[in-house]
């Protein structure tokens, strides 16, 4: 079994809370299962990093961001038998009128969290059971659901520097005149959630965060916060 993992907030009226920390994978219990691992479909940065050259065209950010997610697992976690976004995609074109297209579900509502108990809703439900059916050698129970991907920009000694304007980079006017990082400098929030088709549930969910100066490597070092203990 997957072991329920839920993110809480704990700040006691905080305006910053301290982040949960990322929960690893529960590899134990999905080891020699197929689990697919849906595409990303939504990527966002804080317009203070000035990423959107970096970024580029949506569609090439989300494939390149699979593509890291899925080469990180597949080399850090051997003991699960990951099908990558690619073998979705081939799965849907073999069945059209009955599987879903994984680049159009609705994965992004699945971001924040919807409790202890929390149900995946319909008709991503449904879309998830039908792909887990048609995909690899008679489906799987569990699907990995990377929700989203958020890159933020992180405090560092330029905010010292900047005063006013850097405290207030998340909104208002300070937000406008923000100084470049030191250094790019940057968080990746991806919001990784494990869902167990046959009842629909969430069975683990956590927010892997990697510090970097460009968002691949601030993805990469989410992606191995995911499974620690390795280099």
């Amino acid at each position: 079994m997957v072991a329920p993992v839920v993110a809480a907030a704990c700040g006691h009226g905080s305006q910053t809370p301290t982040p949960e920390p990322t929960a690893p994978l529960p590899t134990a219990g999905i080891a020699a299962q197929q689990v697919g691992i849906t595409p990303l479909t939504l990527i966002v940065a804080e317009d203070s990093l000035h990423w959107q050259a970096l970024l580029g065209e949506r569609r090439a950010a989300l494939a390149k961001s699979d593509s890291v997610i899925g080469a990180l697992l597949t080399t850090r976690a051997p003991e699960v038998t990951w099908l990558l976004p690619d073998e979705l995609r081939r799965a849907a074109r073999r069945a059209p009128g009955i599987a879903p297209d994984p680049d159009q579900m609705g994965t992004a509502i699945l971001l924040r969290g919807g409790g202890r108990e929390e149900i995946v809703p319909d008709p991503l439900r449904h879309e998830l059971r039908t792909l887990a059916a048609l995909v690899g050698a008679g489906g799987g129970r569990f699907v990995l659901v990377p929700a989203g991907l958020v890159f933020r920009r992180t405090g560092g000694p330029a905010d010292g520097r900047t005063g006013g304007a850097a405290q207030g980079r998340t909104g208002g006017v300070g937000a406008q005149h923000a100084a470049p990082l030191p250094h790019g400098l940057a968080i990746a929030e991806l919001t990784v959630v494990m869902v167990d088709v046959r009842t629909g549930r969430v069975g683990f969910r956590t927010v892997a965060r990697g510090e970097g100066n460009d968002p691949w490597t601030a993805l990469t070092g989410a992606v191995k916060s995911l499974t620690p203990g390795l280099p």
